[in-house]
């Protein structure tokens, strides 16, 4: 059971993400982020975003830095990656 987080790399709304993904369940991804106080909204189908300023937080409290696409082979390796097709919105 492993929750890990890639580097802030993605830009979006004038800043950098990270993703931060569980390898093991979603409660275990939802008990990590309400520790730190993610907000749920920030929970994107089968991970949370995290802004930069976070990162270091998030690792500090357990978080297992790997590149990103470490982090998504680990996903679709944990069965519990969304498909792009499932993530559209109407």
């Amino acid at each position: 059971m492993t929750v890990l987080i890639d580097p802030p790399a993605w830009p979006a709304h004038g800043r950098l993400w990270s993703h931060v993904v569980s390898d093991a369940s979603y409660d275990e991804l939802h008990a990590f982020a309400g520790a730190l106080g993610i907000p749920l909204r920030l929970f994107d189908h089968d991970h949370y975003d995290l802004p930069e300023e976070r990162y270091a937080d998030a690792v500090a409290a357990g978080a297992v830095e790997v590149s990103g696409s470490t982090l998504i082979r680990r996903l679709i390796a944990s069965g519990l990656r969304v498909p792009e097709r499932d993530r559209r919105r109407p």
